[in-house]
């Protein structure tokens, strides 16, 4: 059985505490732009009629429903993310939406999928593979579960190529992003946000990391001169 480490536990606790401001803030820092990555990101799906979608770190269900959006009706969608409280605001979400009986919602890590192998035609997960500790396992745990033939889909932050506009994302990720999230809700995490992206490897290498977890045809796009990426594997 597979236990959160100190560190899950307690980037589990913060999403906890971040998640009734969660999306108001997300649209808020991100200037809307957050909306159409997903877009993006979700158009690089292939899903047959009738087929199986995860959506790992699903989160308040953007992208679950966004996916449900442009799907047919037959295809169905499992949410899967390790905060119960996020999980509580997304199903109010889908309570909401005519495409909310078609997601069903799992309150479970990335390193530990609970499900049979073979099980999805796609698999995505949106700004969440950096909160993932163990990101090889999670990798790994992806591609098991993959039908053959299957598609993961990973949109993620990144840190721009260019020297100038480095300078200036910088400066508002680190100093006042905290600074606006602090007064909507707690800082410390809108501080591990941008830690955590500094942190995170380079587009490369992350799909380098993609290709040794088993991944083939690994490939990636920058959106927003690198602020945001997509990357794209397929399982063989």
């Amino acid at each position: 059985m597979f236990e959160l480490s100190d560190r899950g536990r307690g980037v589990r606790k913060m999403f906890d505490t971040i998640a009734p401001r969660y999306d108001l803030l997300n649209r808020l820092l991100s200037f809307g732009i957050d909306r159409r990555w997903r877009r993006y990101a979700v158009a690089q799906l292939q899903i047959p009629v009738g087929g199986r979608v995860l959506d790992i770190a699903t989160g308040t269900c953007d992208v679950a429903l966004e996916i449900a959006g442009r799907t047919d009706s037959s295809v169905l969608i499992v949410g899967e993310d390790f905060t119960q409280g996020m999980l509580v605001q997304g199903q109010k979400k889908l309570d909401q939406s005519p495409f909310g009986q078609r997601i069903m919602l799992v309150n479970a890590p990335c390193e530990a999928i609970p499900h049979p192998d073979c099980s999805f035609d796609a698999i995505t997960i949106a700004f969440g593979i950096r909160n993932v500790v163990d990101r090889e396992q999670g990798l790994r745990e992806m591609l098991r579960v993959l039908k053959p033939g299957g598609r993961a889909v990973i949109l993620e932050f990144s840190n721009p190529r260019s020297r100038l506009f480095r300078g200036l994302y910088y400066f508002y990720f680190q100093h006042l992003l905290p600074a606006i999230g602090g007064l909507f809700s707690q800082r410390s995490a809108y501080q591990y946000l941008p830690d955590s992206v500094l942190e995170f490897p380079a587009q490369e290498d992350f799909s380098s990391m993609m290709n040794a977890a088993g991944f083939v045809g690994t490939r990636y796009v920058d959106l927003t001169m690198g602020i945001a990426t997509v990357y794209i594997g397929d399982k063989g």
